[in-house]
């Protein structure tokens, strides 16, 4: 199994950022942390910010991997592009989100990329990204 986590702007600065909105980890941290947890699943981690990178990683990602997780972080209420991108995609995609958006500013409520995903994961700090990795387990033992 192999699943492409994609990381978006600013998640590299997790450990800058307001702990109750985004937990105290770093994304190093969440990759150490999935890895460990799920030893047997090839991860390959890439954060960008970058709209275009995040959308080119998601076209090849189809002959790779197994599935996406995607926290494109502000991307997800503005780009059109990754939408489409996902959109493309045959894989199951999980956008995930370490704060409780619906919670958040409103400009946060808009969905664009969650839109083109199977599901989306938001308020569980760094347990969203295990979350998303055992709902792509569990569809692809049970969906053809």
């Amino acid at each position: 199994m192999k699943i492409l986590v994609l990381n978006g702007p600013n998640l590299n600065l997790l450990t800058s950022r307001g702990k109750d909105n985004y937990g105290a980890l770093s994304i190093e941290s969440i990759e150490k942390d999935l890895r460990s947890e799920f030893p047997d699943i090839h991860f390959e981690f890439y954060q960008s910010n970058h709209e275009g990178e995040l959308v080119d990683k998601i076209q090849k990602a189809d002959d790779i991997f197994d599935g996406i997780i995607i926290n494109s972080g502000g991307y997800s209420h503005t780009s059109v592009a990754i939408h489409d991108a996902l959109e493309i995609s045959k894989l199951i995609k999980i956008e995930v989100h370490l704060s409780h958006l619906v919670k958040r500013e409103e400009f946060r409520q808009q969905f664009i990329t969650a839109r083109a995903c199977n599901g989306f994961i938001s308020g569980f700090k760094n347990l969203s990204y295990n979350a998303a990795v055992y709902l792509i387990l569990k569809f692809n033992k049970t969906v053809i």
